[in-house]
């Protein structure tokens, strides 16, 4: 068992499905969902940084050779290209975003949610005091608030583990329906 693996499994309530890991980096998280997901899932797999997802390609095909994986070397506070999620897992990537842009960066990330069950699930820091590494922090409640303002319902924290870094991680979910 992996903390990784405990954080977002509760979230996973099928295997496949279309699946997206916003600012996925060099793909910890990612590996970590086409384990859960299985090898029917297609996984895009959104970071600005182009060294970390050429690490995460050369891991998952290491691990998962053949997977439908689509690597978008993107800034995902920037409009994205990308069907309609079943899911789509953001870990530890929304505190990089100053607190006054948070809100807009989640709706539009949002919209790319399937209407009819599209599952937000969120890994960050159970904290409300930044640092250099973690600049704005998204506790759970800050998470309940935006979730709420996009529209997204059954929101519920799932897990929270402890971290090294900061004093604990949790993960949640918010569900989009039409």
């Amino acid at each position: 068992m992996s903390k990784e693996r405990d954080l977002i499994l509760p979230g996973i309530s099928q295997p496949g499905g279309i699946w997206a890991d916003i600012g996925s980096g060099s793909g910890i998280f990612t590996l970590v969902l086409r384990r859960l997901l299985g090898p029917e899932v297609r996984i895009y797999s959104v970071d600005r940084d182009a060294k970390a997802l050429d690490k995460q390609r050369r891991a998952m095909d290491t691990e998962f050779p053949g997977s439908a994986i689509t690597y978008l070397n993107s800034d995902f506070t920037r409009p994205l290209e990308l069907p309609p999620l079943d899911g789509m897992l953001m870990a530890n990537a929304l505190h990089f975003v100053p607190f006054e842009r948070q809100g807009a960066v989640f709706r539009q990330l949002r919209g790319h949610l399937r209407p009819d069950g599209g599952v937000f699930l969120i890994v960050e820091y159970e904290s409300r005091r930044g640092n250099p590494w973690v600049p704005y922090p998204v506790d759970y409640e800050s998470f309940q608030f935006l979730a709420g303002e996009a529209g997204l319902h059954d929101i519920r924290r799932l897990a929270i583990a402890p971290s090294t870094f900061m004093s604990a991680m949790y993960s949640a979910i918010g569900v989009a329906h039409a």
